[in-house]
């Protein structure tokens, strides 16, 4: 025998292929199809023989050796080591070919194929067919890319010569076929291999399957199977067989596809055992395949455990962790319930000073929602973002983020970049946007990237920082957390529970039903997908006299304002989804659920009207008006009132919260927000022009002890 003029090892040295040598085995991240794109860091999974080059991918099954390599690298091979030139490289791949090999079939290759389950008129229509390619004999099977144009042949080898499978010429993964997504009137199973999927479409099944191994099923294939009404995933029985099973289901039931089944074979068809060896070694049936070896995904929960719910039942669970703060833990619950809707989503915003539990109310709440569902991050530039949350594909330069029903909890205010690229989902302005990022390159150059994020999100900021741009203060109801002396105590008392001994603590939270059955009914609702929640007329035009009365003069951020408020109502009506009426994925809100939302409104809607958090707003109420009515109480006449100053609201403030008020926050933060509101205005004082004095706007009656705040109104039942 010839010795090799280049060895497997060499080659790829001297195309710049990294690979890690063990056992005789040269291993390196997957060179084809893109498959080890997604991977982490250390994964490889192309695995070279040492001594003859031959590969295999464990994770897409790409086959071949150093021949159809360097076919691959589109290097010419200088000393064929066979006396068939021609099968070496194979003659060019047109339509011509597809039929001269389906008419070269031997007659022990379509027995072959007989036995596996697949009739003659099969094997007509896919026009499989035989053939020599890289200088062996392998039965072809023809795949075509979504235009319906042949792509390359999916080879597997003469099943009297070995049991190889790769592509001639080289080609990414499909859809096999793609035809199949045409006929959604009746289920689709998803299997493992291509002659599976023969055998299934020869009993009358629709079926598909990724050409190149359990892995390799594509994210971006998806929203093309949304139309079909049920799905069943059947993989091989074997470890990535069930993994690559379980993801696709979990891509499947992620994209709202109504009933998504996962099938297991019977352990008779044996440990690796598929589709094939279950109807011809079994002797399965396809009712049983699609019955009684397939449970739904994920497994359902029994709705019928569940009871109508109301605010004041949802605080009682929630305050088993948080303590007060009734509004704000009752807000962020139904804002993160809200990702679970198809376009109802709607965001809030935390703005208060460090220690007051900003981050600790939405991170406590976040704790009864599913984990795949949420994203809580830190500070993150729009390129850290992307990439880590985002699926590559190489070919095409993109990212795609798909943000649709998740939950991200930023546990500060996100950097300006990413935050300008969001506000299009924020605002529900456009479901899918574009956008541009810019990398390095291995040269040291920049490569620019296309970004598409899509879905609406329901997003919570937690920000130490009161002030806020108008841009983003109009898209998000903003809360603040109380600071009361009552809450405070709680909270203390709270905390030395759990730390006390944490490991208590949390057996007796992880025991509470209430808890417990709450958790469950949140994945009950995911499982529910609906899709359109409805107000009807009725409880329409209640809302719309609600939030109108008492507004002479409406303002561009009203037309965001009512979205939320509606938005409050549909969460309500999803909280109590089995109690609702309901078409198809389609519930409607009824009168209780308009009360649940105006009642939580009512408590949050006076600072939402000045575009203020909370916290500020009340400052102004409870500090600076208080400190300005006590300096004023003995001037009977408007033009003998003065203005306070900073060092006297600073010291209100300390007795009315306990706390000293930074002077650089209250002059940088605080006063501005309040003016820009229209509450007060800053003036020079007449004595000493180098002070500021702070008047509020309002006509006051200082000698009266009105509350400086509107009376709940609320929607009553009539």
């Amino acid at each position: 025998m010839k010795k090799q003029e280049i060895t497997i090892k060499e080659y790829l040295a001297q195309k710049g292929v990294e690979f890690q040598e063990r056992g005789g085995e040269l291993i390196t991240a997957c060179l084809f199809n893109g498959c080890d794109d997604d991977s982490r860091t250390n994964e490889r999974h192309l695995y070279f023989n040492a001594e003859d080059g031959v590969y295999q991918c464990k994770k897409c099954d790409e086959r071949g050796n150093i021949i159809s390599l360097r076919k691959y690298f589109g290097d010419e091979q200088e000393k064929p080591s066979t006396t068939k030139p021609k099968s070496q490289h194979g003659p060019r791949f047109t339509d011509i070919l597809v039929s001269q090999s389906h008419e070269a079939m031997p007659d022990n290759i379509r027995q072959y194929l007989n036995k596996r389950g697949i009739p003659d008129t099969v094997i007509a229509d896919s026009k499989l067919g035989y053939g020599n390619f890289y200088g062996k004999n392998w039965i072809t099977i023809p795949i075509k890319d979504e235009t319906g144009e042949y792509a390359y042949f999916k080879l597997r080898q003469d099943p009297n010569e070995g049991n190889e499978k790769i592509t001639y010429p080289k080609g990414e993964a499909q859809i096999y076929e793609w035809d199949t997504l045409k006929r959604t009137d009746a289920p689709l199973i998803i299997c493992e291999g291509e002659l599976d999927r023969l055998l299934l479409v020869g009993k009358g099944v629709n079926a598909i399957t990724s050409t190149h191994g359990a892995g390799t099923f594509k994210q971006e294939w998806v929203p093309q199977l949304t139309a079909f009404q049920k799905i069943y995933v059947c993989f091989d029985q074997d470890e990535p067989g069930q993994k690559g099973a379980e993801r696709v289901a979990k891509m499947l039931d992620n994209a709202g596809i109504t009933e998504v089944y996962f099938v297991t074979l019977p352990d008779e068809v044996g440990e690796g055992g598929d589709v094939t060896d279950y109807f011809t070694k079994f002797g399965g049936t396809v009712d049983d395949l699609l019955g009684k070896y397939a449970k739904r995904y994920p497994e359902r929960i029994d709705s019928t455990q569940f009871q109508p719910m109301t605010t004041a039942d949802l605080n009682a669970v929630l305050g088993l962790t948080i303590k007060k703060d009734e509004v704000n833990k009752a807000v962020t619950f139904q804002c993160m319930l809200s990702a679970f809707t198809e376009n109802n989503q709607f965001n809030i915003s935390f703005n208060a000073p460090s220690s007051t539990g900003k981050s600790y109310i939405p991170l406590e709440v976040s704790t009864l929602f599913p984990a795949d569902d949420l994203m809580k991050l830190g500070n993150a530039s729009p390129t850290a973002f992307f990439h880590e949350r985002g699926d590559y594909d190489k070919e095409k330069n993109t990212i795609t983020v798909d943000l649709s029903r998740k939950i991200i909890v930023f546990l500060d205010m996100p950097n300006n970049a990413l935050l300008e690229r969001l506000r299009s989902l924020l605002s529900h302005d456009e479901k899918m946007i574009e956008s541009k990022i810019t990398d390095k390159n291995q040269k040291g150059g920049n490569r620019t990237k296309t970004v598409i994020i899509k879905g609406f999100p329901a997003v919570v900021f937690c920000s130490a920082g009161l002030k806020i741009d108008e841009q983003e203060g109009t898209r998000f109801i903003l809360l603040s957390p109380e600071i009361s002396q009552d809450k405070l105590r709680e909270g203390i008392n709270q905390r030395l529970r759990k730390e006390s001994n944490e490991q208590e603590f949390r057996e007796w939270l992880g025991s509470d039903p209430t808890r417990q059955l709450l958790k469950l009914r949140i994945q009950a609702i995911k499982q529910e997908k609906i899709a359109e929640i409805i107000v009807p007329d009725d409880e329409k035009e209640t809302i719309r006299q609600y939030f109108l009365e008492g507004k002479d003069v409406l303002k561009p951020r009203h037309q965001r304002d009512i979205g939320r408020l509606i938005g409050l109502t549909k969460t309500f009506a999803l909280l109590n989804c089995w109690f609702r009426q309901r078409k198809g994925r389609t519930i409607y809100a009824t009168m209780d659920d308009v009360q649940e939302a105006t009642r939580l409104w009512d408590k949050i809607a006076e600072s939402q009207e000045h575009n203020l958090p909370p916290y500020v707003y009340d400052l102004y109420k409870d500090v600076i008006l208080p400190a300005w009515k006590e300096k004023n109480e003995d001037k009977v006449m408007p033009d003998e009132w003065v203005g306070v100053s900073q060092q006297e609201i600073m010291r209100k403030h300390y007795t009315a919260y306990g706390t000293h008020l930074a002077e650089w926050q209250l002059r940088q933060q605080i006063l501005p927000m309040i003016e820009t509101a229209g509450l007060i205005i800053r003036e020079k004082d007449d004595k000493d022009r180098r002070h500021i004095l702070v008047c509020p706007t309002l006509k006051l009656n200082i000698n009266e002890s009105e509350e400086y705040s509107e009376p709940p109104r609320g929607v009553t039942d009539k």
